[in-house]
């Protein structure tokens, strides 16, 4: 029985994942900064930018799915050093982090993989969001780097998102209007769902992409590539 850690699981794409993996039977470890309300094999909670080491898990890891982020959108004028140094921090050292504290327990496994994320915001331009592409640019590099580093023990994947419907994104998805606008940026005219990426989360996990790694996969509505 495959066993997944999910950090971050009550995000609503954490737990969207999460409640897929389970009701197929798999084993899901939760590791969030709140206590989450599915039924986890074990529950950790714990604020990942604290100082605090990482929870001890015995035993293989399947998957390593990093999920905390930002949305920091502002002019590049606007926004202090510090506020790159804190989405930097969240996105990336966060994820340095947890995979350096369970890269032994993914060393067990016959089929490990990593999913990591980005943003659809690194292959296409936007304004004001300058701190995050650079944050999520650095998660696509970094990536690449451990694809070929752990491999062919390990597969380690990205999924880039555009909006997608979460708490994160209520600011831009607060109006009918917002929601509109949002739905009619994109080619298949519908902003995300947590389902839509989680299922591709899910499939980077699975035996089915067995022969993918190092790969950053676009689940955004065809944002990054079409023009309509």
């Amino acid at each position: 029985m495959k066993t997944t850690l999910i950090i971050g699981a009550s995000s609503s794409i954490g737990k969207s994942l999460a409640h897929q993996l389970i009701s197929k039977g798999e084993q899901v470890i939760s590791i969030s900064r709140n206590t989450p309300d599915l039924d986890y094999l074990q529950s950790f909670t714990h604020d990942i930018l604290s100082d605090s080491e990482l929870p001890k898990i015995e035993g293989a890891i399947d998957g390593l799915i990093y999920c905390p982020g930002s949305i920091n959108l502002k002019p590049f004028r606007g926004i202090k050093l510090q506020d790159f140094k804190n989405d930097f921090e969240l996105n990336v050292l966060g994820a340095v982090k947890s995979i350096q504290a369970y890269t032994s327990n993914l060393q067990l496994s016959k089929n490990a993989s990593i999913v990591l994320f980005s943003t659809v915001a690194v292959q296409t331009g936007m304004s004001f969001h300058s701190s995050i592409s650079m944050s999520k640019g650095a998660i696509e590099g970094l990536t690449k780097a451990l694809a070929a580093e752990f491999s062919p023990k390990i597969r380690v994947n990205c999924v880039a998102p555009s909006l997608t419907v979460t708490p994160m994104a209520d600011k831009f998805l607060n109006t009918p209007e917002k929601i509109e606008a949002s739905n009619n940026r994109h080619p298949l005219k519908r902003i995300g769902a947590p389902e839509d990426i989680a299922n591709a989360v899910e499939f980077l996990l699975s035996e089915k992409s067995s022969w993918v790694t190092g790969q950053i996969l676009h689940i955004d509505g065809g944002m990054s590539t079409l023009k309509v």
